[in-house]
């Protein structure tokens, strides 16, 4: 803990980082998407050129070896896409939290109708499975809004976890080792 109070600054530069991103994702939005994406591609074609020599170099078993050079192309292909079609790669990147959405919430519904034997308040579970199929389909119907509010999310999101670095920078600033040990 001493060493963290040592460096309560770092925590709120890290804070005051993450208040700037939140505010310039709300600013600008459409932006932030475009980094993001490539960002995304970025690291894809870091992340698949890794693999690749990994590959590549690797001295085990055929199998494991093959895997690890498909993973690396399909990486490279991934992070090359995003970076010429940065509007589709965030299209793409909407379409499987939809998706994702929707399967989830199917399962949640499923599910709680099973859970009706066997708890009292199932509904809830049920309520929540019909509003994950809603985002989704709200996601897919209008795709531009949805990757909108993404961004806004993040943004919401990096500005309270900006506040609550700060506030931890400033609590571990006056932290005094062995206060409180007996």
């Amino acid at each position: 803990m001493g060493d963290l109070a040592r460096s309560w600054w770092l925590l709120l530069i890290r804070g005051a980082a993450a208040i700037i991103f939140g505010i310039l994702a709300l600013i600008w939005p459409r932006m932030t998407l475009l980094v993001l994406v490539i960002f995304f591609g970025a690291y894809a074609l870091v992340s698949g050129v890794s693999e690749l020599i990994a590959g590549l170099r690797h001295g085990a078993r055929a199998r494991s070896r093959t895997w690890l050079i498909v993973s690396g192309i399909i990486g490279i292909l991934a992070g090359i896409a995003a970076l010429i079609w940065p509007g589709i790669t965030s299209l793409a990147l909407l379409y499987v939290v939809a998706f994702w959405a929707i399967f989830t919430g199917i399962a949640e519904i499923v599910a709680g109708v099973q859970l009706r034997k066997v708890i009292d308040n199932e509904w809830m579970f049920i309520v929540g499975g019909i509003l994950s199929v809603i985002f989704g389909v709200l996601l897919i119907v209008w795709p531009g809004a949805g990757m909108l509010s993404l961004v806004w999310l993040i943004g919401v999101f990096a500005i309270l976890y900006g506040i609550a670095m700060i506030a931890l920078s400033l609590r571990v600033k006056n932290f005094t080792p062995g206060a409180g040990v007996p």
